[in-house]
């Protein structure tokens, strides 16, 4: 993973008000560039939190070898990719964030789902993320459940 993007250097951003800074540098960059998604999140107003870590199990994938996902790849795909990932985990701080979509109180992860993958693959409980709100409404109510578990001190849209 390209140390330009990590966990420390998005608290970073986030600390100073910029996550959609980072955000949008780190999805036109590099061999996981995303361009399509960075677009689309240009699209409208996004309401930001994180990084924050998170238990894997409380995100839901989008994109996987499972029936039913709403991106499926073949085994052989998800396989080979996750295990390419998971033998190059180390440490947690030095892996992107995940990029998180709040939909309906259900947590998408909608970039990172072969490194959740290969989290899970290799043993890892929690992830670090940043989630993301389509309306004001479901960032405010989001928000205070996650406040009664989480300092979100610097990690909001609004602080």
């Amino acid at each position: 993973m390209h140390s330009r993007f990590n966990v420390t250097s998005a608290l970073d951003y986030a600390q100073r008000g910029e996550i959609d800074a980072w955000i949008h540098a780190y999805l036109l960059a590099g061999e996981w560039a995303n361009p399509a998604l960075s677009d689309g999140l240009k699209l409208q107003r996004r309401w930001w939190i994180g990084p924050l870590e998170m238990a894997l199990s409380a995100l839901a994938r989008s994109l996987g070898p499972e029936q039913g996902m709403e991106y499926q790849v073949t085994p052989e795909n998800w396989d080979e990719r996750t295990g390419r990932i998971a033998a190059s985990l180390a440490d947690p701080l030095t892996v992107p964030p995940l990029l998180v979509e709040y939909r309906s109180g259900e947590l998408s992860v909608r970039d990172g789902n072969h490194r959740h993958g290969a989290m899970a693959r290799k043993g890892w409980s929690t992830t670090w993320v940043i989630i993301w709100y389509n309306s004001e409404a479901d960032y405010q109510t989001h928000r205070q459940r996650l406040a009664a578990a989480v300092d979100l001190t610097g990690i909001c849209s609004d602080d």
